[in-house]
């Protein structure tokens, strides 16, 4: 993106400033991927690289702050999961503990690697709904 479309994509941004942004919809859309704007253009370049602005409304996206929050959902949802699994099946039948490490060692390390992109993604719509982290209105911090 040139530097004259990035500008112009600002523009049309802080124009958008004072839009309804719902929460719910933004964080949705954000789990699945898509831009919290518009929910058409993908928001990652990569597994866990986010693209620098939506290809598809414009809206800029390089101003998050997703850090911790999406690695710390991903242990609460895995963990309570894997537990509740393990436990279960403990009431059902009695296994080896070869066993378990077989089932649960990768069933935990490939929900973690499912949900964790997903996790970045809800982060990211969820700070745009709240105009948090350079999302907010022009000219307010980028920490509020």
């Amino acid at each position: 993106m040139t530097v004259e479309a990035l500008e112009h994509t600002r523009a049309a941004n802080r124009e958008d400033d004072d839009a309804e942004r719902p929460l719910v919809r933004s964080m949705l859309r954000g789990f699945l991927c898509r831009c919290p704007r518009c929910g058409e253009g993908k928001i990652f370049a990569g597994y866990l690289t986010s693209v620098r602005s939506c290809e598809a409304c414009g809206q800029v996206l390089e101003g998050h702050r997703a850090d911790d929050l999406p690695p710390y959902l991903t242990v609460f949802v895995v963990g309570h999961l894997v537990v509740a699994l393990f436990m279960a099946l403990e009431e059902v039948v009695e296994l080896g503990m070869w066993t378990h490490l077989a089932i649960f060692v990768p069933m935990t390390a490939i929900l973690t690697l499912a949900l964790l992109r997903p996790m970045k993604g809800l982060t990211i719509g969820l700070q745009w709904a709240m105009r948090m982290h350079g999302f907010g209105k022009a000219g307010e911090g980028a920490d509020h």
